[in-house]
């Protein structure tokens, strides 16, 4: 396998980031790793890629160990972090030349840089500053020197973050491309982003592991549940819908919409109806809804 982590624990001071985390990724995934603010993901992306050390377990990149190999590992690991650094007053290709002789690139160094820019869409804006760039395009370019080694093992955090939507689907392209042949690991609060390029999806909450599935089969870690979208024609309140019976939990979106949560054995929208007469309400629109990864990432990262 490409990664492998064991019994991975992080604590700052008294706070355990992570909480004995263990995980394998192998050739040709492209890993979805999600999870609430604060749950641990960054974390476990840094001491993936030897920025940060752990409390305790181990960690190996293709079959070196991120404590004792550490520049081995970063041989085989392309890092796009969150927060993208990246030097403003440099030139595109004055840039990738520079991270290109970091990694010790010599031969056909200029060939791999225009290689880059061609893939990642940098063709027109090759000659401008980094800092002149929207965030969009730096993103490339934080892209284009996490593949500038090809590296076995490509790590994203939050990779999309300021894409307009043709972007999106290039950059989405271009990682769904790269994960045919190499190791995808790749953070994102954008769940469809998640469901368009992944395979397989990691979720942490609090630090622990809980779901590691290919997307098809999440549902199995949620409790069957009928979810009713309903919009009134006026407005009323989640206090007195949670007292209709058969209704488990509802969300409002607004004063007049609603998601109302029952098991999977109980057809509320009845009661809704009665509901709705005893209030003097109409029901605008009233439809069954299929749980799709957003509630599935609700049910299972919910505070208890």
């Amino acid at each position: 396998m490409s990664v492998k982590v064991s019994d991975i624990t992080k604590i700052y001071g008294k706070q355990r980031a992570l909480d004995k985390v263990s995980f394998e990724v192998h050739p040709g995934d492209i890993l979805g790793f999600l999870g609430p603010n604060g749950a641990g993901k960054s974390t476990m992306m840094k001491i993936i890629t030897c920025f940060l050390p752990q409390t305790e377990g181990t960690a190996t990149v293709c079959g070196h160990d991120v404590m004792e190999a550490a520049m081995e590992v970063k041989k085989c690991v392309g890092y796009l972090p969150e927060n993208n650094p990246l030097y403003h007053d440099m030139y595109i290709k004055e840039y990738l030349e520079f991270i290109a002789g970091v990694h010790g690139i010599r031969e056909n160094k200029m060939v791999r840089v225009k290689a880059m820019i061609d893939i990642t869409g940098l063709g027109l804006e090759q000659n401008k500053k980094i800092g002149a760039l929207s965030k969009g395009y730096r993103q490339r370019v934080g892209l284009a020197q996490a593949l500038i080694h090809d590296p076995q093992v490509l790590i994203l955090d939050e990779p999309t973050s300021g894409l307009d939507p043709n972007q999106l689907v290039e950059i989405r392209n271009l990682i769904k491309n790269i994960g045919k042949e190499k190791t995808v690991i790749f953070s994102t609060h954008i769940m469809q982003e998640v469901t368009a390029i992944c395979n397989r999806v990691i979720i942490i909450n609090r630090g622990k592991l809980v779901a590691d599935d290919p997307i098809e089969s999440l549902k199995s870690h949620v409790v069957n549940k009928n979810i009713i979208s309903v919009e009134f024609d006026n407005p009323t309140s989640k206090i007195s819908l949670k007292k209709v019976q058969g209704v488990l939990n509802v969300d409002q979106l607004n004063s007049t919409n609603f998601k109302i949560y029952s098991d999977s054995e109980t057809d509320i929208r009845k009661e809704l109806f009665n509901y709705a007469i005893a209030n003097d309400l109409a029901i605008i629109t009233i439809k069954k809804e299929e749980q799709n990864l957003e509630e599935i990432f609700k049910s299972v990262t919910q505070n208890e």
